[in-house]
This record gives structure tokens, sequence and C-alpha cells, in this order.
């Protein structure tokens, strides 16, 4: 069954794309706000917190890292 419109093909392909590639390289006791370096990777410049499907960590360590991120700002170890 084929959508009806090219629109909403379009929109179909760009929800359906695959997530980007699994990170496996932090372990999730390494996640602790008080490593600011750490959790700036997963944090753009103006200091946003970095979605899943750039960052390809799973939902479960990326609710632990938001968390951290929010304890190192409200300790002032992250801006």
């Amino acid at each position: 069954m084929l959508p009806k419109t090219e629109e909403r093909a379009y929109n179909l392909r760009r929800h359906n794309r695959r997530m980007t590639r699994r990170r496996m390289d932090i372990p999730v006791e390494k996640i602790v706000y008080k490593q600011p370096d750490l959790l700036a990777q997963f944090t753009s410049d103006t200091g946003k917190i970095l979605p899943r499907r750039i960052t390809g960590v799973s939902a479960k360590i990326h609710r632990k890292i938001t968390r951290e991120i929010k304890r190192a700002r409200a300790v002032n170890l992250m801006s």
C-alpha cells in the first residue's frame, strides 16, 4: 500500500529512517555529573542536550546523561 500523495511518501521515509550507529563506548558507571568534559560531548555549542538520533546512545543511557547534565548545571560545573 503506497501513500496517497508525494508529501505523505516523503514524510513516511523521513520518519522511518534508521537510527545512527549505536555507541557502546561509554559505560553507564562513567556518566557522573562530576565529569563535565564527558557530558559536554552530548551538548551543542549553545548548551542544548543533543537528541538520541544524533548521539546514538540507548534510551536508558540518554535519560541518565540528561539527568547528570542537569545536575552538573545545578552545581555550576556546566553552563
